[in-house]
């Protein structure tokens, strides 16, 4: 099904900075033992064999060598004490570099690239597995990047990123990918480079007056047992679709949402949309046959960029993580019945727009505190942004045809991706990975609900 072409090891190009040492701040400790995140990206691409191997393979190394050069945490590790006395940081140093596996596979790459439901598992074949974690003295180092490009000869190419959350957010991993796409697509002239895709390093801007990142740091250790520097790959037994919400249904949402509640202020095409994909998940259960306690919680979370809330703000190149999440919570039977929509569109505006520039609530580690009260087998999360637009990423093939989330297989929670559709400004992707079972049961909720607006 794919066969290994090249296994290499990509350094930052010379005249890169000999060292770099990032120490995490408190919104990175807490992605210290979450699962890793899994990205590919599919282009069209009627190209050979040998063309791939003479072309496309060197041009590739090279792009990604002036682009580390840039973004060096991302070829080095993450250092964690091994008897956690102190705090883990992200660390390069010479000699450091990224994991790349270059293959060849005879899988049907239309099947791929479909929005119909396909097997979960077929998707691990095009993402690479972190290396495993090396002893230094007093510490262990992980790798934070790996990557594999996948020939489909005379169809396209794929390209899959596994990297530790912990070195950065999706604004900062997506940068990456589109600073190296620019780079290859231009031959590494860095002139092309725009100045938003130059990270920014200086962890001092992040402000820590209440020594949250203590209080955090001592809480994560109580977890340790679960900080799995490995990078463990369980392949589910579930399907992958993808939906599209289009600018059209957003605002026939937003429309029959007014005028139910005409004093709603946070009515946004991302509310509208989250609000609707949790109700039709919360009635597709009932739909399978599911004994479903009426009374008990649900939980949806979303994660914000939080770099403008900052004062003053952070630059929009910080690299690393800053974002925070909101939750929303209510019975089960409030969303399951007729007003469930007009009530999960409330619930999630309130959330968002109670933190959205609430400061001290961010500084004060408060939004941490919010992921004790989240059972994740009752929760909904998302993963991705519509404002984050990895589709743009050219290497020189023109615009992606097809980004899957894979890392919203991972963990006890229903996990969705949203991302700006590939075709048109103003719809909406939606990914969800369920049982087959399930997954037919939102399918129909969701399209039906639709047909009627």
């Amino acid at each position: 099904m794919v066969s290994l072409i090249e296994k290499c090891e990509v350094a930052p190009s010379p005249g890169s900075a000999a060292e770099l040492t990032l120490p995490l701040t408190y919104f990175d400790h807490v992605w210290l033992y979450f699962h890793r995140m899994r990205r590919i990206l599919f282009y069209k691409l009627p190209i050979s064999r040998p063309d791939f191997v003479q072309t496309i393979i060197p041009s590739l190394k090279n792009s990604l060598s002036f682009t580390l050069k840039h973004y060096l945490p991302l070829a080095g590790n993450v250092s964690c004490p091994q008897d956690w006395s102190g705090y883990p940081e992200l660390r390069y140093v010479t000699g450091d570099s990224v994991s790349v596996i270059f293959s060849e596979s005879d899988m049907n790459f239309n099947y791929l690239i479909g929005n119909h439901p396909r097997n979960a598992k077929d998707f691990y074949n095009f993402i690479p597995q972190l290396a495993e974690p090396k002893d230094a003295p007093g510490f262990q180092l992980a790798p934070v990047l790996a990557i594999q490009v996948t020939l489909f000869p005379n169809h396209g190419i794929s390209i899959g990123f596994t990297n530790h959350h912990v070195a950065g957010d999706g604004a900062t991993i997506v940068k990456f990918v589109r600073a190296w796409a620019l780079l290859n697509k231009f031959d590494g002239d860095e002139q092309f480079l725009d100045k938003e895709f130059i990270p920014f390093y200086d962890r001092s801007v992040i402000k820590d007056p209440n020594g949250v990142g203590m209080s955090i740091w001592d809480e994560m250790k109580k977890y340790k047992h679960m900080m799995k520097m490995s990078d463990i790959v369980t392949p589910p037994d579930k399907v992958r679709s993808t939906f599209i919400i289009t600018r059209d249904d957003i605002g026939k949402l937003k429309n029959l949402i007014l005028s139910r509640r005409p004093n709603l202020t946070h009515v946004t095409s991302f509310t509208v949309t989250c609000a609707y994909v949790w109700t039709c998940i919360i009635k597709s259960e009932a739909a399978i046959g599911e004994e479903i306690d009426e009374n008990g919680m649900e939980f949806f979370g979303c994660a914000a960029d939080c770099r403008a809330q900052f004062n003053p703000p952070l630059p929009p190149s910080y690299f690393g993580n800053a974002i925070v999440g909101y939750v929303a919570r209510t019975r089960h039977v409030d969303l399951a019945g007729k007003e469930g929509f007009t009530i999960a569109v409330e619930l999630i505006g309130e959330a968002i727009q109670k933190r959205m520039k609430d400061e001290e609530w961010i500084l004060s580690g408060g939004w941490f505190k919010e992921y004790d009260k989240v059972d994740a087998k009752r929760s909904l999360s998302v993963a991705g942004s519509p404002k984050l637009d990895l589709y743009a990423a050219d290497f020189g093939w023109g615009r992606a045809e097809k980004l899957e989330f894979v890392s919203i297989d991972s963990g006890d929670s229903i996990s969705m991706s949203l991302s700006k559709s590939k075709d048109s400004d103003g719809d909406l992707e939606i990914g969800l990975s369920l049982s087959k079972t399930r997954m037919n049961a939102f399918a129909a909720m969701f399209t039906h609900g639709l047909s009627f607006l």
